[in-house]
């Protein structure tokens, strides 16, 4: 798949990037709405940029002053200026030769935030620009995609972000980003509580995991593991046994983002199904559940007008080629049932 990302005119980012920090904005929570923010942050940015050294530990890590400063009315003139601290974060793309920019925590006063969009946020993940914005738009949407799937998922908010070097050293630029909801929060939101004990996939639940499984594999992403929760959180009930369920994260390496630094499945963007071996049947509900949600998944790209008309055509491909396979038993026995001793598990996906 190539680059083939059209940003948004400035006139269009205007009109939808402006943030009005009204009422029912506030009262709903950040992650409420899909309209875009927009923010400048300002601080020493060249130390920022510069900061790719990972600390022994979270506490040891360097928090940079820094301001957010927002319209909150634009008609009004009215703008707030929320002083917080930057942290750089992350791993792949924490590190220089992979990112020009790194990805930042957004660490925000409890006491500051009342009142504005931030309201009861502390620490939000904020994905950068890395090296193109055109990657950023087409990451969010897989967060989207996967918010259809399950309540179990992180929600994203894009943004349109300006970032100031309070010393000058550096030449102020903006760039589309987006906000990551807490994983505490998306707990929370469900009922249900973090889980981190080293837990095997044939552990997890197996519906949820079967999901998340076959929405890697429709992606493209191999860039997950969760026995060391890479990429993937687990959460179940408070107070009970009950096997947890996974929620996925960081999707840059999918063949569906086609990032030019990611490792993909190989070069020739063909998949590869990472769950484990299940039944026939559970399979054929998950993806009858897949087969449901196509047309809101084809829509959220031809909807979209951040993306380029051949952008949208290749990727509405790439997700034809999934769903015929999906409705092909033969297909399925090939790529889903590897390993399944003389078919016994795959015997009842094509039964009636």
């Amino acid at each position: 798949m190539k680059s083939l990302f059209v940003s948004v005119a400035p006139w269009l980012c205007g009109l939808l990037c402006t943030l009005s920090a009204s009422a029912q904005e506030v009262a709903g929570g950040l992650f409420a709405s899909d309209v875009p923010l927009s923010f400048t942050l300002t601080a020493r940015m060249q130390a920022i940029v510069k900061d790719r050294n990972y600390p022994a530990h979270d506490s040891l890590a360097v928090k940079h002053p820094a301001r957010l400063t927002y319209v909150a009315d634009s008609a009004r003139g009215v703008e707030w200026a929320i002083p917080l601290s930057l942290v750089v974060r992350g791993n792949f793309r924490r590190k220089a030769k992979n990112c020009k920019f790194p990805p930042l925590y957004l660490d925000f006063p409890k006491k500051r935030v009342a009142g504005t969009p931030f309201a009861k946020q502390n620490k939000l993940k904020l994905v950068t620009h890395c090296q193109d914005d055109e990657y950023i738009v087409r990451e969010y949407l897989v967060y989207k995609l996967y918010n259809l799937v399950s309540d179990v998922s992180f929600r994203a908010r894009m943004a349109r972000v300006t970032y100031v070097d309070s010393v000058k050293k550096r030449p102020a630029e903006t760039h589309w980003a987006f906000l990551i909801e807490d994983e505490a929060d998306v707990a929370r939101r469900n009922g249900l509580r973090e889980y981190k004990v080293p837990t095997q996939m044939i552990q997890v639940d197996s519906l949820s995991m079967a999901t998340m499984a076959v929405f890697e594999y429709m992606i493209g992403n191999i860039d997950w593991e969760v026995m060391y929760r890479h990429n993937v959180r687990l959460m179940n009930l408070p107070g009970s046994n009950n096997p947890p369920t996974p929620a996925p994260y960081d999707f840059d390496h999918a063949v569906i983002v086609d990032a030019s630094y990611a490792t993909k499945a190989d070069d020739a963007g063909q998949r590869q199904y990472r769950g484990p071996l299940y039944p026939g049947w559970l399979l054929k509900r998950v993806f009858g559940r897949f087969n449901e949600l196509k047309p809101r998944f084809y829509a959220r790209y031809t909807n979209d007008p951040r993306l380029s008309e051949a952008y949208v055509k290749q990727t509405i491909a790439y997700f034809d080629k999934f769903y015929a396979l999906i409705n092909d038993p033969a297909a399925v026995k090939a790529n889903f049932f590897n390993g399944d001793k003389d078919g016994h598990l795959f015997a009842s996906f094509s039964s009636k």
